[in-house]
């Protein structure tokens, strides 16, 4: 766990999908329910929008989404708060959004569309979000995956992702066959905590991202929150 895994996950394979993916993705929904994946992308927007003084209206944009469904947590919030909120779910695979087309078929305020991070328009959302997303880009891409994600907000960036730890590892991997069969979860599971961070990644990138203000915090369960905020000329400001 001293370094980042290289090894590619099975869902990074687009050739594959179909009903394998499909159990898989709402496989997922399940896991992100027991670790409590949600909290740290609502840590992060509520940041970000103190920081731009609490407007009344806010666009989010989840970037690789899946079924997107830590997105339920952001729009309780946002009732709870009176904010006019707008999300939506972005991912490259077909199944993927038919799974959250599900998952928000009687929610106006989501939208779902089938795209990649890289051909997201300039400024098209407030905050846009990734949430287990950027650890499927390797150390050398990940830079140029976040600061596309700077240039497609307008205030700033979310990072929920895993933190790479032996007993975070040990308590998916064990999961993960107590709950499913799946060989994506089964094999991708584990490697995505492997294929996690620590904190010196995060310095790392916010070094490469000198002219944006990152900070990073430890969320449980075994997460990372990121919050990227657009300031111009402010340095890395490491952990919280």
């Amino acid at each position: 766990m001293r370094d980042r895994a290289v090894a590619a996950e099975l869902m990074d394979d687009f050739s594959i999908g179909g009903a394998e993916l499909h159990e898989a993705l709402r496989q997922l929904r399940q896991l992100n329910r027991i670790f409590v994946a949600a909290a740290p992308t609502l840590y992060g927007v509520e940041r970000l929008w103190v920081q731009a003084n609490k407007p009344r209206s806010l666009t989010i944009l989840d970037i690789g989404a899946g079924s997107g469904d830590v997105n339920r947590r952001l729009l309780k919030w946002a009732d709870v708060h009176g904010i006019s909120m707008k999300i939506q779910l972005v991912d490259i695979t077909h199944e993927a959004c038919e799974e959250a087309r599900l998952v928000f078929q009687k929610e106006s305020r989501v939208q779902v569309k089938q795209g990649d991070l890289f051909a997201l328009a300039d400024g098209c959302a407030d905050i846009v979000t990734g949430t287990q997303f950027l650890h499927h880009f390797s150390e050398e891409e990940l830079p140029d995956a976040v600061a596309r994600m700077l240039k497609a907000s307008r205030l700033g960036v979310v990072i929920n992702d895993i933190h790479r730890h032996w007993i975070a590892w040990a308590a998916v991997w064990l999961t993960t066959r107590i709950i499913s069969s799946n060989r994506f979860i089964l094999h991708d599971g584990p490697l995505s905590v492997a294929k996690g961070f620590r904190s010196k990644d995060w310095k790392r990138l916010g070094q490469k991202l000198s002219d944006s203000a990152i900070r990073y915090s430890w969320r449980p369960l075994f997460r990372y929150a990121v919050v990227i905020g657009k300031s111009p000329n402010r340095s890395f400001d490491g952990a919280e």
